[in-house]
């Protein structure tokens, strides 16, 4: 069974860093590109970040020079550096398989004075 489970959300004021983080277990890891994904209340989820199996990464627009993903694949992970959060980061994040699919259950986002 694939399981990805999510880590490391909370609150954080403008301007200040997290540092997510996924588990996954139950598929051969090392070879599948992973991704983060994010969802604000009411509006559609939105791709974040990607890194493939050789461990280079792309991101989103909105991200880009801000957000860090990277993997270890010894331990099956993928990370989520954030720096210099904005309000319009909040939200639930959460990790995938691939493009989209499956999906863990997420970490809360929570960017507020």
């Amino acid at each position: 069974e694939v399981q990805l489970v999510e880590s490391g959300g909370g609150v954080v004021q403008p301007g200040g860093s997290l540092r997510l983080s996924c588990v996954a277990s139950g598929f051969t890891f090392s070879i599948f590109e992973m991704s983060w994904f994010r969802q604000a209340p009411g509006k559609e989820p939105e791709w974040v970040s990607a890194v493939n199996p050789g461990g280079n990464s792309r991101y989103s627009n909105s991200v880009r020079g801000r957000f860090f993903m990277s993997r270890e694949n010894a331990k099956n992970s993928v990370y989520l550096q954030m720096y210099n959060l904005t309000p319009e980061d909040a939200g639930l994040y959460y990790c995938a398989r691939g493009t989209g699919a499956p999906r863990g259950q997420g970490t809360q986002v929570t960017v507020s004075s």
